[in-house]
């Protein structure tokens, strides 16, 4: 018996199309979503009982993009999808953040959604399609998820919005100057719940009105959920939010003294050492069964919660001493790194990034086999977050889904202010090694990854800052904006609101909601806050450097860029390669050469570029009638002397030209392999090159007057 429900709405420029009760009918939530050809399957899972001792909540959001969904093959060896990609954990990200908060408090039962896209039309991402997709499948389960939500993804082109623009226009986002923003909203349909995007130097102002417009495009779909809902959805499961307030009482009563006290210690490591204690000591005062109950993690987090959060919004001083304006002390280093390209040390307060920017040739750019097509880039940034950093102990690996997003977070900060390929032809790749935290080390890493390109001699068309901003949120009427927040206040608030970007406008906005959503006026005034934050870490910044060394470090490699006819290039490559080994060897320099027939020739020696460059340019020119070049002689007949005197172009100096005086035979006065200076002639009827040596000065290289040469001839 198959129950089949579809619903579909006009939505945007396309089609989109919810479909649930064919396929995956054992999951408790299934829905097959499409957006265009773009379609995307969800499934949802949770146990029925949550594991004994559970203390947090166990969701985990997989996204999978099968390469026959676009018709391809995945490259490489192994003919099979393997780890995920950095866009498949990305993805995996952005549909998390929006719907982790809308869970009922309290509901630790394991839950998994899985999304699998299943077509792929070149044309919609499939990232809006699979929240979307997401959404569905949790408002079928029964689960208690507080939703539906929804997903749109905005641009900003000649100064209008744009709902779900095309794939192919936000790949070209880096070299469109009408394409300004990437931006990725989702939320309820009251409240924004998450905000991802990338920009280009856009004003808070219109930050603010493309979240207002992707939050009023995705209504029409929060009501599509609903009406697919109301037809093929399964009954609540049944979960009461457990009531913990007898247990909370106890709490707060054996320790409320000892962690307030705790929470006016200054210092990240001693506060931390003081917070156990008092947790220790509520411990020891409480019975067995009360140390049993999974929900005393709840009821020690709700006292310290309400100790910071209370006394912030009674206008108080935060933990740190600070008001909620205040940026934390700040100390910008470059330079610190005698053998790397670039390097800067950025502290604000107890949270540190040491940043270093590598600078490399074509060679290194990372080819990247995506769903809708190979492509190549040359900007990386890599971000690493050691247990150090943080005064733990810890293991140590591949770098997992968090340290993937922050690392991309400051990519899409920074991406905004480089120059083009074209201008700049290098691979830069900047890494962040959080060395200390305490607050945003993501922003950190923008501070640095700044300073760290300027001292490579990037020259960035801005200096870029981030600022992290906090909430906390009692009601409608009572609730403050954090600026530059502590760890613990990451923890313990509200929202997670990163804002990075120059003196002129925002390249990146981050924006995690812990709540139901926040009204536009707490995000107007955490921009407003963010853009004052984000001027005083620039000025701070630009005590150490404000712009590009005019130099490079001795140890990075100069690239001199030329460009060929295109008709040109199998002459430079040779037959088999042999001509651009020969000239890479002889060079010491290293060649790329693209199609369009730019090249590129890269070394630390100057030399060996322009011993590589003169190389090349001998092969493609032309020689040019009139001029003199330097040759060897590599023949010589009874008519005169064959002369090597352009790359591999010969041409013939004839026995009446190469002295003033009437010779009988050139060995008269040449002999193989001697070099002379010629002068060009011309060109016979038949494409010969013509050559003359008596009108040229041997020594100095000059062209003697036809005086002279009649004095000489004389002589």
């Amino acid at each position: 018996m198959f129950d089949e429900v579809k619903k579909s709405i006009q939505w945007g420029q396309e089609t989109l199309t919810l479909e649930t009760g064919k396929v995956a009918r054992q999951a408790d939530g299934s829905v097959i979503a499409t957006l265009g050809e773009t379609s995307v399957m969800a499934n949802v899972t949770f146990a029925k009982e949550p594991k004994p001792g559970q203390d947090f909540f166990p969701l985990t959001v997989h996204y999978q993009e099968k390469y026959y969904a676009a018709g391809k093959i995945p490259g490489g060896f192994f003919k099979r999808e393997a780890r995920p990609t950095e866009k498949e954990t990305l993805t995996a990200r952005l549909i998390d953040r929006p719907i982790r908060p809308l869970f009922a408090p309290g509901f630790k039962h394991e839950v998994l959604v899985m999304c699998t896209v299943l077509s792929h039309d070149l044309v919609n991402d499939p990232d809006i399609v699979a929240m979307i997709a997401a959404s569905a499948a949790l408002t079928l389960s029964g689960v208690p998820f507080m939703g539906p939500i929804a997903g749109a993804r905005v641009g900003f082109a000649n100064g209008e919005y744009v709902l779900n623009p095309e794939v192919a226009d936000m790949d070209r986002l880096r070299s469109n100057p009408e394409q300004r923003l990437d931006l990725v909203v989702a939320g309820t349909r009251d409240a924004v719940m998450m905000v991802e995007s990338e920009a280009y130097e856009l004003t808070e102002e219109e930050m603010l009105g493309a979240v207002k417009f992707g939050h009023e495009q995705m209504q029409p779909v929060i009501d599509l959920i609903v009406e697919l809902a109301e037809a093929a959805a399964k009954e609540p499961f049944p979960f009461q939010s457990p009531d913990y307030s007898a247990l909370y009482e106890r709490v707060r009563a054996l320790g409320e003294a000892d962690m307030r006290a705790a929470y006016g210690i200054f210092n990240k490591a001693e506060r931390r050492d003081a917070i156990e204690a008092a947790q220790l000591k509520i411990k020891d005062g409480l019975t067995e069964d009360e140390l049993a109950d999974p929900n005393l993690g709840s009821a020690l987090k709700k006292l310290e919660s309400g100790i910071l959060r209370g006394d912030i919004i009674r206008g108080g001083a935060r933990i740190d001493g600070r008001d909620n304006r205040t940026v934390r002390a700040i100390r910008s280093e470059v330079g610190i790194l005698p053998r790397t390209h670039g390097s800067a040390l950025f502290t604000r307060g107890e949270t540190q990034a040491l940043v270093v920017t590598t600078l490399g040739t074509g060679d290194d750019e990372q080819i990247i086999d995506a769903l809708h097509g190979n492509f190549r880039e040359n900007f990386l940034l890599h971000y690493n977050f050691p247990p150090y950093s943080v005064g733990e102990v810890g293991r140590v690996g591949s770098p997992g889904r968090r340290e993937i997003g922050h690392g991309k977070l400051a990519w899409r900060a920074l991406q905004a202010v480089l120059p083009s390929p074209t201008d700049f032809p290098y691979t830069i790749r900047v890494v962040s090694e959080i060395t200390e935290s305490n607050g945003s080390s993501s922003m950190a890493s923008v501070c640095g990854g700044s300073l760290s390109m300027m001292d490579a001699g990037v020259p960035l068309k801005a200096p870029v800052a981030g600022v992290a901003m906090g909430l906390v949120l009692e009601d409608a009427d009572n609730w403050a904006v954090l600026t530059d927040i502590l760890g613990d206040e990451d923890h313990l608030g509200d929202m997670d609101f990163k804002v990075a970007g120059t003196e002129n406008g925002i390249t990146s906005l981050q924006m995690d909601i812990k709540v139901q959503g926040i009204t536009p006026a707490i995000m107007e005034q955490a921009l407003a806050q963010a853009k004052d934050g984000r001027m005083h870490i620039l000025a701070e910044m630009g005590k150490a450097l404000t712009e590009g060394r005019r130099e490079f470090s001795a140890h990075a490699p100069r690239i001199e860029t030329m460009t060929i006819p295109t008709d040109k290039i199998r002459e430079v490559i040779g037959s088999g390669g042999k001509v651009i080994r020969e000239i890479v060897e002889v060079s010491g320099a290293k060649v790329d050469i693209n199609d369009d027939g730019t090249i590129k020739i890269a070394s630390a020696n100057a030399d060996a570029i322009k011993k590589a460059y003169d190389m090349i340019h001998s092969i493609v020119a032309e020689p040019e009638e009139g001029q003199i070049y330097t040759g060897k002689v590599v023949k010589l007949v009874d008519f005169g002397a064959f002369v090597n005197f352009f790359g591999k172009r010969d041409g013939l100096v004839h026995v009446s030209q190469i002295a003033s005086r009437r010779l009988t035979h050139p060995n008269e006065l040449l002999k193989e392999g001697q070099e002379v200076k010629v002068k060009l002639l011309g060109f016979d009827d038949r494409g010969k090159v013509r050559l003359g040596m008596k009108m040229v000065d041997q020594e100095t290289g000059e062209e003697i007057s036809a005086e002279k040469r009649d004095e000489s001839a004389e002589g």
